[in-house]
């Protein structure tokens, strides 16, 4: 049995659930899905400008725990706008 889930503090909450490809139907399109912790991380570290151990502070997250959902945000935007698929942004 894994280990229970510890609560982040998540502090933001985006107004956009959905992002996709221009010109493209939504018929047609694969989607890469965005947790609320990788999104807060990712807002804290590329927007926010935060390190990684101030950002982790503010998730109440171990760094290197910070340092995985930011590494897994990034590679899931990277691969929406590489490959041309709707990201979702998932709710609380």
């Amino acid at each position: 049995m894994p280990r229970p889930r510890i609560p982040r503090c998540l502090r933001f909450k985006p107004n956009v659930h959905y992002f996709k490809p221009q010109g493209i139907p939504l018929r047609e399109l694969e989607e890469v899905v965005l947790l609320p912790d990788e999104l807060e991380a990712l807002k804290l570290h590329e927007v926010d400008g935060l390190e990684q151990i101030e950002a982790s502070k503010k998730m109440k997250i171990s760094q290197p725990t910070f340092a995985r959902l930011l590494g897994s945000a990034n590679k899931k935007v990277a691969e929406a706008i590489i490959k041309g698929k709707a990201i979702i942004i998932e709710g609380r």
